[in-house]
């Protein structure tokens, strides 16, 4: 029974993840036309929000074809290993308050760890298919990888010093007061920058550079074998931009929006109690020489959940049930339970709708670089690594460094 509960968890979270796969890509589409001035896809369903069923059908029924001297067993292994490895990475991510498969204590090395053995099946890819092209662009793909995963560990390590927690969960809800793109918004773009070349995204798609090798890595591949790799590069978008919005802007916290959802509802809950109970159990009780009506008193302190605080209920709180009123509170009990529940639910699922909508904002800023911005040559993206982001990154991490212990702000927990 524990199994079933475990394997519908997991398929809560992938179905969805793999569903917004397809229609990121219809997005991209349908964005990048519009920016070109261009229609897009408008053929299969509705303004071709089909086009992504009709693509992915179209290469599962055709037949795989591998290249004569290739590695058979790699040769498929390879894209398997970069889905796995895309989609693993979701497992530890908060949707909301509460909201995740493994809320891990040490998140951040778990994706440190899954985004860099993600580059193995590029490079098991590249090397078993035994065509130049794929090799060369499997070469390429680990060099950059290999280049800005030290950018992404190095900005990470910021947050960790900033947060003083390895939790995902933690670095969220230091956030609730200010997102860390505020105070690190150098970091932030260079986060960004980051995660783009990780992702093999435009403009740092030299891996997959149609004008020199094809398609890259990917280029003896098709089929079913070849919606692996489709399917990993955009949940490796995702799950990027999922760290975006957990590390710099706040995860599924938005607190002056949140006010206008939850306020309403508690008010209208408070006004239907005020209907519900009226004046037929007004019964005037006294505690500690003070009088309390359970209308005005007991009950509005019983709801929001303040009798536990209220120094003169709290001392002599068993005499209420020691007078005639006990059904009444058990009564105001149940429903304060209710409204307790109610109110977590919809936190949780605010907080994930909020999340929700960052990542498509991020996602969105990933389709404008690539209408935007002409490929790079290949050295050109390596100076940028190696000479501009991370002496960049250094200098920050030292200066934050500086200014914790200058002043005595270092988190505990981060072990300085």
């Amino acid at each position: 029974m524990i199994s079933v509960f475990y394997l519908s968890e997991v398929l809560i979270v992938l179905v969805p993840v793999l569903m917004t796969i397809a229609f990121v890509t219809i997005a991209e589409r349908k964005v990048m036309a519009a920016m070109q001035r261009r229609c897009g896809p408008n053929a299969v369903g509705v303004w071709g929000v089909l086009q992504p069923f009709a693509d992915a059908l179209k290469l599962l029924v055709k037949e795989i074809i591998r290249p004569r001297h290739s590695n058979s067993m790699l040769f498929v292994l390879g894209p398997c290993i970069t889905l796995t490895f895309a989609l693993l990475g979701w497992a530890i991510i908060p949707f909301g308050e509460g909201l995740s498969i493994f809320d891990f204590e040490l998140g951040i090395f778990f994706a440190l760890a899954v985004s860099s053995l993600g580059g193995y099946g590029i490079l098991i890819s590249g090397w078993s298919a035994n065509s130049k092209y794929a090799f060369l662009g499997a070469i390429r793909a680990t060099a950059q990888l290999l280049s800005y995963e030290l950018v992404f560990s190095s900005i990470v390590l910021i947050l960790i010093l900033f947060s003083g927690s390895f939790s995902l969960t933690y670095i969220v809800e230091c956030q609730q007061a200010v997102w860390n793109i505020f105070p690190l918004m150098p970091i932030a773009l260079a986060f960004f920058i980051a995660i783009l070349a990780e992702t093999n995204r435009p403009p740092f798609d030299l891996a997959e550079a149609e004008s020199e090798l094809v398609a890259g890595f990917m280029t003896e591949h098709s089929a079913s074998i070849f919606v692996f790799f489709f399917l990993g590069e955009y949940s490796s978008l995702i799950i990027m931009s999922a760290f975006m919005v957990i590390f710099f802007l706040g995860g599924y916290h938005c607190p002056n929006l949140h006010s206008l959802v939850l306020n309403p509802i508690e008010d209208i809950y408070y006004l239907f109690h005020d209907f519900l109970i009226g004046d037929n159990y007004a019964e005037n009780i006294v505690i500690n020489h003070t009088k309390y009506n359970i209308n005005s008193d007991v009950m509005w302190s019983f709801l929001n959940n303040d009798i536990y605080c209220n120094a003169n209920l709290m001392t002599d709180s068993h005499l209420l049930y020691s007078l005639d009123i006990k059904p009444k509170m058990d009564l105001l009990t149940v429903d304060t339970r209710f409204y307790q529940s109610m109110s977590i639910l919809i936190d949780r699922i605010y907080g994930s709708y909020i999340f929700g909508l960052k990542i498509v904002t991020v996602v969105f800023f990933f389709i404008w670089v690539r209408a935007s911005f002409p490929r790079l040559r290949y050295d050109q993206l390596m100076s940028l690594c190696w000479k501009e982001l991370l002496p960049l990154v250094f200098g920050y991490i030292i200066f934050s460094i500086s200014i914790f212990s200058t002043f005595d702000m270092i988190p505990y927990g981060t072990g300085f």
